[in-house]
């Protein structure tokens, strides 16, 4: 992790932070609606499945997830501080709070759509692999799965994210 930058459970006291941030990224999230996502955010925070990265007090990305649905549901990184390893950070955090043997889903762009090209690049990098094509929110879209259900790289991957030596 990077010296100008944190990365931890968001609070209650993030929120309004986070909220802020959700509205400069809100045109890459197709079917995002503010209210639903407010609700959606106060249950993560109480259940600790919300990761923020933060500049001093400014939050510069967000990571949502879901233990029971083994889901990355939610990733955002302010533009002013993309390409400097926070997504990497928060996903690295994410992961180990899962049980070591449970898989994770992400759904993103499918190829092809410039809006996932860095998404997609990232996931691929950390050890995430392409399944399925599905549509969240009349949007085409492709699921990416990272634990037991991924192959060798997958597991390389893993181990190397538990053994903290991704970076």
């Amino acid at each position: 992790m990077d010296d100008f930058y944190s990365v931890s459970c968001a609070t209650s006291d993030d929120f309004d932070g986070w909220m802020l941030l959700v509205d400069i990224v809100s045109d890459d999230f197709p079917g995002l609606v503010r209210n639903e996502y407010e609700k959606v955010l106060q249950d993560c925070i109480s259940k600790r499945t919300a990761i923020c990265a933060k500049n001093q007090d400014r939050v510069i990305g967000l990571l949502l997830f879901s233990l029971e649905n083994g889901t990355l549901s939610f990733l955002a990184v302010h533009p002013d501080y993309r390409g400097s390893g926070i997504a990497t950070d928060m996903i690295k955090t994410m992961i180990r709070r899962f049980p070591q043997n449970e898989s994770i889903s992400v759904t993103t762009y499918r190829e092809g759509d410039a809006k996932g090209e860095a998404a997609r690049k990232l996931y691929k990098k950390i050890g995430f692999i392409e399944d399925e094509l599905v549509e969240e929110f009349d949007y085409p879209c492709q699921r990416f799965v990272f634990g037991v259900k991924g192959e060798a790289k997958n597991n390389l991957a893993q181990s190397l994210f538990f053994k903290g030596n991704i970076y």
